[in-house]
């Protein structure tokens, strides 16, 4: 796997990467991560366009042609997902040996830095495995790093979503299950976002 053999095939170990160098492979793999989801987002419109096209030819060989279209788009679009969920693990990873590093570096104990062979393969079967959910492999790579108490936890709250924005994913559930309309949920979650970014001199006003 690309990123495993670029951080660890080096002639450095993991202890010597310095945070300065994984801060600029995050940077790398955000770019990358973000142009995914912009294609992402350019197929499925692509795709609706496509079927709303179909809905209106009434020629079999028009819709045979636009439905092969539609097909392609499908696949492409699976093989982005399948993409953008490796670079979202890897910029996982990344980010929390990075924190790590940072953390350590401040005399604050946190998590462990001499990660072995077999710990490097499970890390590289992790993200390669399309089975393994972003959530699972955050799971696992936490219990990897030995980041299992709630003060770690906390710590490393920047290398995924703030409460604010889990606040927004579950609006976003309870959009998907018709619990609450298109309008009020987004106003829901702009407060919600705007509230955890709030100062306390803001609350106070």
């Amino acid at each position: 796997m690309a990123l495993i053999n670029k951080l660890f095939g080096k002639t450095k170990t993991l202890s010597q990467l310095t945070p300065q160098e994984l801060r600029k492979e995050e940077i790398l793999l955000t770019k990358q991560r973000d142009k995914l989801f912009k294609q992402i987002e350019t197929i499925s419109t692509d795709k609706q366009r496509i079927f709303e096209q179909g809905a209106k030819q009434k020629s079999p060989e028009l819709r045979k042609a636009l439905a092969q279209d539609f097909e392609l788009k499908t696949q492409q679009q699976l093989m982005n997902a399948r993409e953008l969920n490796l670079r979202s693990k890897e910029l996982l990873t990344v980010s929390r040996l990075r924190m790590v590093k940072e953390n350590n570096a401040k005399g604050r104990a946190l998590g462990r830095l001499n990660l072995t062979d077999k710990d490097v393969a499970k890390i590289s079967g992790w993200i390669e495995d399309d089975a393994v959910s972003q959530d699972v492999y955050q799971d696992r790579l936490s219990a990897l790093l030995d980041l299992g108490s709630q003060s770690d936890k906390d710590a490393l709250a920047g290398a995924g979503l703030s409460q604010g924005g889990q606040e927004l994913m579950n609006i976003w559930d309870e959009l998907d299950r018709g619990g609450i309309k298109q309008d009020d949920a987004f106003a829901e979650a702009d407060r919600a976002v705007r509230r955890r970014n709030a100062s306390p001199a803001d609350g106070e006003q």
